[in-house]
């Protein structure tokens, strides 16, 4: 794995160098261009600092061909005085994305260039000596951030202590702890079961855990890696058979895409080691087989193999990795006493620049056995997915025009053959509001709207949907039998969605103009090489191609099944029976 891992920093050291800007009259003279906008970053994704990494190990390393190589060096100097240029006054730098002066994005990129750092400070070589005064003035520039900024996100406050647990290393702040202090005091947002607060098993779960690590290490909180273990005992079973990680029900920009366990290789190394876990071992043999490249700056892998060693060596298996599972995340959280207790915050539920994240800890059920693999889900648009072998069946989910958009299920509980799911929605009317409550506006030659007090309205007519799917595991499949009554005449629509890569043929439907299929009946089949899935129970109750609101991904398969209320539908999912899923 080490000797791969430094092949691959060589070829992305190359790409870099590519993309360096070295015209002295481009205000991004020194920075690498990123490839996506044609513009040069300090940012620790696709930004020049992820370079500066990969240029810093192949320098520091006897095991590159560019160790200590001079042009090279030259290269790092020139991007360090770029960084510099582009950091802001008061020490913060803008990612190029949404954020701007922003701590959190200041201290991905301190996590990230602190221990590149390190690494070159312990290399003794004096011709660095300019690089590393560049780096050390550019981290020092930060404390104030750091020690004054705040956050978005839950996964911010972790980076936030990682960081200033770095810069008191470096510096000996002392005032960088006592910050720490001050995040680490609001408490972990992890369930039992080990999902933190974003449910993002694809980016913000293994940021969450690298940067818990740091901090642990780095503040002498060694109790912080327990919500760390919890973590990484829950991701080993959300990884399909073919190292995809389970992302269907994602709380952030993850939601629906496709990520591998690569910026797992650290924690599960890492975990290993303290522990001797060979779970853990094994899952660090996986997420090592999809690394392409080392990382972006803040989880540069190699810099941390490099500072430290006895990580180079992965002696874990993925044999000792469970294949054969059913089991059901926050089965006994009680997420409903928790939910109950946010009346009395004083926020009323609301918050700037950021999301309540209420669908934490929302129950999540997993299967798996071989080459099969079931997820059913709740608080998201999809409340079933199914991958099996080949077939990607990416989401079933349940849209109305009651309150226009998808009908997430809420709630679920566990069946001696599967999964009873229940979803409701309300909606109403509002009434005048009361004559001694009007503002001295309303009397006047114009009244805007957004100065009345529109709280004090009186909820009228409020109408309620309430669905119901129960999730079974058949012989050869699983059946859904959804369920909902009132109000009378809404539309309805089921969508599935399947992966691009394989054929679809249905029995009698109609091809709409965005290219999916209005499924009146018959057999719906989906084929991938030799695995298969067939689908019962289609519907045209209404010629409705799409529900306001609810939008359907690109680039997929989409068939979709129209009814209205009152519903009692029964669907039934077949699979290929050489490898059908047997619980």
């Amino acid at each position: 794995m080490y000797k791969q891992l430094v092949e691959s920093n060589d070829r992305a050291v190359e790409r870099g160098i590519s993309r360096q800007m070295l015209d002295p009259e481009s205000r991004y003279y020194g920075g690498t261009i990123d490839p996506y906008t044609g513009v040069a970053w300090v940012n620790h994704t696709t930004g020049t600092p992820t370079d500066m990494c990969y240029w810093g190990a192949a320098l520091s390393n006897p095991d590159s061909i560019y160790y200590r190589d001079e042009a090279l060096l030259n290269r790092l100097l020139l991007a360090t005085e770029y960084v510099l240029r582009f950091q802001h006054e008061d020490g913060s730098i803008s990612p190029g994305w949404t954020n701007y002066h922003s701590p959190p994005d200041t201290a991905f990129v301190v996590v990230g260039y602190s221990q590149l750092y390190q690494l070159l400070l312990q290399q003794q070589w004096e011709p660095l000596q300019p690089v590393l005064n560049n780096m050390r003035l550019f981290l020092e520039r930060t404390i104030p951030t750091m020690l004054t900024g705040g956050c978005h996100t839950p996964n911010h406050r972790w980076v936030l202590c990682a960081a200033l647990g770095f810069l008191d290393d470096i510096f000996g702040v002392e005032e960088a702890v006592q910050r720490a202090e001050q995040w680490l005091a609001e408490g972990m947002d992890i369930t039992p079961d080990g999902e933190w607060t974003e449910r993002s098993n694809g980016i913000y779960n293994a940021v969450s855990d690298i940067m818990l690590i740091h901090a642990a290490r780095l503040l002498k909180r060694p109790e912080l890696l327990e919500p760390v273990r919890l973590n990484l005992r829950m991701m080993v079973y959300l990884v399909h058979p073919t190292g995809e990680i389970v992302t269907d029900y994602s709380g952030r920009q993850d939601l629906g895409s496709i990520h591998d366990l690569s910026s797992y290789y650290l924690p599960y190394a890492i975990l290993a080691k303290i522990d001797g876990d060979s779970i853990f071992a094994g899952m660090a043999t996986w997420a090592d087989s999809a690394l392409t490249d080392p990382g972006v700056c803040s989880v540069n892998a190699l810099v941390r193999l490099l500072l430290e060693p006895d990580l180079q060596q992965t002696s874990g298996t993925k044999n000792s990795l469970p294949e054969n599972y059913e089991l059901m995340l926050n089965e006994h959280f009680v997420r409903e006493q928790y939910l109950g207790q946010m009346g009395s915050t004083g926020h009323h539920g609301r918050i700037s620049h950021s999301r309540m994240h209420t669908d934490f800890g929302a129950p999540v059920a997993r299967i798996r056995e071989g080459e099969t693999s079931v997820t059913v889900m709740t608080e998201v648009p999809p409340f079933f997915a199914l991958r099996h072998g080949k077939i990607r069946l990416l989401a079933v989910q349940l849209a109305s025009y009651f309150n226009p958009g998808y009908v997430p299920m809420q709630n679920m509980t566990k069946l001696p053959e599967g999964y009873h799911l229940t979803g409701e929605q309300k909606k109403g009317y509002y009434g005048p509001i009361p004559t001694e409550l009007l503002p001295e506006s309303a009397a006047s030659t114009i009244s805007p709207w957004y100065l009345l007090p529109h709280q004090s309205r009186q909820l009228t007519h409020e109408q309620t949907l309430r669905v119901g799917a129960e999730v079974l595991h058949t012989e050869n499949g699983w059946t859904m039998h959804l369920t909902g009554n009132e109000p009378e005449d809404t539309m309805m629509q089921l969508s599935f969605v399947f992966g691009s890569e394989g054929e679809l043929t249905c029995e009698d439907a109609i091809e709409t103009s965005e290219g999916h299929y209005l499924w009146k009946g018959g057999t719906l089949r989906y084929t991938c090489g030799e695995d298969w899935l067939e689908i019962t129970g289609g519907e045209l109750g209404h010629l409705a191609a799409t529900v306001r609101e609810a939008k359907l991904p690109d680039k997929c398969k989409v068939v979709l099944v129209n009814f209205m209320t009152p519903f009692d539908k029964t669907l039934h999912i077949s699979l290929s029976p050489l490898i059908a899923l047997k619980l």
